[in-house]
């Protein structure tokens, strides 16, 4: 029963985003309590607090594309998206532009990029994250961030990755602008 309703949801979400879940089902078939240790992390992967959409999206986004330039960098711009993130909005991080982001966008992205790349210019972002938005608000950030990554990581490690692909904001085809991080 449990394996039925998950198929179900697994084909809902599919279809809702245009997203390739195979490998959600290879963990399902592989072992059911697996997969359930795994849906957990949803919870974190939907955690926001205190910050904005654009915000999150843009450490999501960079957390994602640290991991992939492809299918799960399209899903996280398709829901945000739906979420009501604007296309300019969302090009913007795609291309790396600073200059078209807004300035609280902005510093989401820089903050999640140093804190990938560990670089001590994270401290001084944290800081600002922390005055703007709070704890609450870097915790989203972090989280946003973190989750971003385990899915295209386990999705490569399953053998269910995918090569780098141009990612579509509002109609038009981009290309990702990836930040090597360490």
């Amino acid at each position: 029963m449990f394996g039925w309703l998950v198929k179900r949801q697994i084909n809902a979400f599919e279809k809702m985003y245009n997203y390739d879940m195979t490998y959600a089902r290879v963990l399902l078939d592989a072992d059911p309590a697996a997969f359930r240790k795994f849906a957990k992390v949803m919870g974190i992967a939907r955690y926001r607090k205190d910050v904005p959409q654009d915000v999150w999206t843009a450490a999501k986004l960079v957390g994602a594309m640290a991991e992939d330039c492809g299918p799960c960098t399209q899903l996280v711009t398709t829901m945000s998206e739906h979420a009501g993130v604007p296309p300019r909005v969302l090009q913007a991080i795609l291309e790396r532009d600073f200059e078209a982001m807004p300035e609280d966008v902005a510093l989401g992205f820089r903050f999640a990029e140093a804190a990938l790349a560990h670089d001590p210019e994270a401290d001084g972002l944290r800081e600002q994250v922390v005055a703007r938005w709070g704890k609450r608000g870097l915790v989203s950030l972090s989280f946003a961030l973190t989750a971003a990554r385990l899915f295209p990581t386990l999705k490569y490690a399953l053998g269910e990755g995918k090569t780098c692909s141009r990612v579509t904001v509002g109609g038009k085809s981009l290309a990702v602008a990836r930040h090597q991080v360490a």
